[in-house]
C-alpha cells in the first residue's frame, strides 16, 4: 500500500474542459496543469485585436491587495493608454473577474499582475516556474506551449538539444484558454513543475498576455 501511494505521488496530471469547473482541480495533489478552454466573449476578442493593430507598446505590472474575500480587485490606471478603445470596460472587466476567481480558488490576499504585448518569445526553452502557481491566459495571439510528463528529461531543461522538436509531442494552449499552471515552490509539487514555454510568434505577428501569481 506504501509502494502504491509513493508511485501514485510521483504522478502528476492535467486537466483541461469547457467550464470555470475546471480550474478547481489544480487543488489535487496530483495535478499540475488545469486548464478551462473558453470561448473568448467577441466584444473582448475584438477589443484586444484592435489593441494590437495600434502597434504600441504596453508592459504593465501591477501588485494587488484583498484586504477580504469579498474585495474587489483595483485594477484603476491599467491599459489606461488603451481606455478609448471600443471594449475596453469590458476588457477590464473580465481581468477583474479573473483576478476575483484567482483570489477566491487559492485563497490569496496578494496578487501580481502583468499585462503584456509579447513580440517573440518571452522564454523560448522549455522551463519550469519557481512560483507556487500562476495564471495564464492569451487574449490575442499564439498561445503558450507545455509538456505531458516523460516527454522530456527534466535533469535537461534549459538545453536545446534536448528539447522535443515534432508538434506531435508539444501542447498548446488557445487565444482565450485560462490556464493554471503549478510550480515548483507549490507544497508538495518540488520537482513536478509544469514544463512549459512561450512561443514564437509568426514574424509581424504579436500577442496579447495576462499572467497572475499568488504572492501571499
Amino acid at each position: 500500500m506504501l509502494a502504491l501511494k509513493l508511485q501514485q505521488n510521483r504522478v502528476r496530471h492535467q486537466h483541461q474542459g469547457a467550464t470555470p469547473k475546471t480550474l478547481a482541480r489544480i487543488l489535487e495533489d496530483d495535478v499540475n496543469l488545469a486548464v478551462w478552454q473558453r470561448q473568448l466573449p467577441l466584444h473582448i476578442a475584438d477589443f484586444a485585436e484592435l489593441l494590437l493593430s495600434l502597434n504600441e507598446p504596453l508592459a504593465e505590472s501591477l501588485c494587488i491587495e484583498l484586504p477580504n474575500e469579498d474585495a474587489d480587485p483595483d485594477l484603476q490606471g491599467l491599459a489606461t493608454g488603451f481606455r478609448d478603445l471600443q471594449g475596453y470596460e469590458g476588457f477590464i472587466a473580465d481581468l477583474q473577474w479573473l483576478v476575483s476567481a484567482f483570489a477566491c480558488l487559492l485563497g490569496a490576499r496578494r496578487i501580481g499582475l502583468r499585462l503584456r504585448v509579447l513580440d517573440k518569445a518571452m522564454c523560448p526553452r522549455f522551463h519550469v516556474d519557481h512560483v507556487p502557481v500562476r495564471l495564464i491566459t492569451t487574449y490575442a495571439g499564439i498561445g503558450s506551449q507545455w509538456l505531458k510528463e516523460g516527454v522530456m528529461d527534466r535533469e535537461q531543461l534549459g538545453q536545446a538539444n534536448a528539447e522535443p522538436h515534432g508538434m506531435s509531442q508539444i501542447q498548446q494552449l488557445k487565444r482565450g484558454d485560462v490556464a493554471l499552471l503549478k510550480g515548483e515552490k507549490w507544497h508538495g509539487n518540488e520537482g513536478f513543475g509544469l514544463i512549459h514555454r512561450s512561443p514564437q510568434p509568426a514574424p509581424g505577428e504579436r500577442r496579447l498576455l495576462l499572467t497572475l501569481d499568488w504572492l501571499g
